[in-house]
């Protein structure tokens, strides 16, 4: 059995980016800033979020920088070739699955859902 979960809440570091493509698919990048429990640190730890689909629109759209955000998502590495150097680099990468949002002033908004998920036909 394997196990690949990550459950996070924080604050969005940047506004969000989106592509869009060809095939009619959507990607969101944002990066999020996460404190730890500690009285020493007072340093957050940063994580590189990437959505997918109808998430992604909803990400780019409603989240904003400073905004509470939860995810849900997985783990994966990305790697590449560095082009000056031809070093081979690596970065993780939580592609989230679920994006829940938190203390914005449109969560009181009824017509509006907390909570969105990808589904496999949104990619």
């Amino acid at each position: 059995m394997s196990l690949n979960v990550v459950n996070l809440v924080g604050r969005a570091g940047a506004d969000p980016e989106i592509r869009y493509f060809d095939q009619g698919g959507q990607l969101c990048k944002l990066s999020l800033a996460v404190s730890r429990r500690s009285r020493n640190n007072d340093r957050p730890d940063w994580f590189n979020l990437e959505m997918w689909g109808k998430t992604a629109e909803i990400a780019y759209n409603y989240v904003k920088k400073g905004g509470l955000i939860g995810v849900q998502g997985s783990l994966k590495i990305e790697t590449w070739s560095d082009r000056n150097t031809g070093a081979q680099r690596s970065r993780p990468v939580i592609r989230v699955d679920r994006l829940d949002l938190l203390g914005s002033k449109r969560d009181n908004d009824p017509s509006i859902m907390n909570s969105y998920s990808s589904d496999a036909s949104d990619f």
